[in-house]
């Protein structure tokens, strides 16, 4: 009997490569994960979402040959709010639109932000059906460590909002990791990511846990709609 599977640029598709684990310690003056239940105010999570996360490292290292994974997230600071009011627009540039004039659309809007944040994510990468030959785990997790240690980005991370820019360090697997809070807190059902597998891209939600500050991240097969 002959086995056939599926074969990719060289990369077997009957089970993912994954690369090491990395951690990258973010912090910022203010962050915003905002709830999707929330309609018009702007409410935040009481944390980082895994989602969030995974735009910060994609900002760091996108490549379609690799997709990052959320495995582990740290609050190192006690979760502080503060409730602020924007100006938002209430509409967005189309193809037909020319420009827009503020005045027009301009909307304040309240938010109940986080204040003085700073968390260590946990996370590896898996290699998707879209990497070449010439793709391996090694020469990505070497990009990363290369960028990370360096400072380097593609766009400036953010924490839930652009507005709200975020610091990053990669901390070596040699160094001690910083201490999380010692907080035990039910965070309710969160947002975990968009599952781009269908059309148009679902939501997924997972039961959040923060445990001594640490919050642990379920794969995708046990998330919900």
């Amino acid at each position: 009997m002959i086995l056939l599977f599926r074969r990719l640029g060289g990369i077997s598709m009957k089970e993912p490569q994954k690369s090491g684990q990395f951690r990258l310690r973010v912090w910022g003056e203010n962050a915003c994960f905002t709830r999707p239940e929330m309609k018009v105010e702007r409410v935040s999570y009481d944390v980082m979402t895994p989602s969030a996360a995974r735009a910060i490292l994609e900002a760091i290292l996108w490549k379609p040959a690799i997709r990052w994974i959320i495995d582990r997230i740290d609050v190192l600071k006690p979760i502080r709010w503060a409730s602020v009011r924007r100006n938002e627009l209430g509409t967005v540039m189309s193809p037909r639109t020319r420009g827009i004039y503020v005045e027009d659309f301009r909307q304040q809007r309240a938010s109940l932000i986080l204040r003085e944040v700073s968390y260590t994510i946990h996370a590896h990468f898996e290699m998707t059906e879209k990497a070449g030959p010439n793709d391996s785990i090694v020469k990505f997790q070497e990009m990363f460590l290369r960028r990370a240690e360096k400072g380097q980005c593609f766009n400036m991370p953010y924490l839930g909002c652009r507005e709200f820019s975020a610091s990053f360090e990669l901390i070596p697997m040699n160094h001690a990791l910083p201490e999380p809070i010692r907080e035990n807190r039910d965070l309710g059902w969160m947002l975990h990511d968009l599952d781009f597998s269908v059309d148009p891209p679902q939501p997924r939600f997972f039961r959040a846990q923060m445990k001594e500050g640490i919050i642990l991240i379920p794969p995708s097969t046990e998330l919900r709609k």
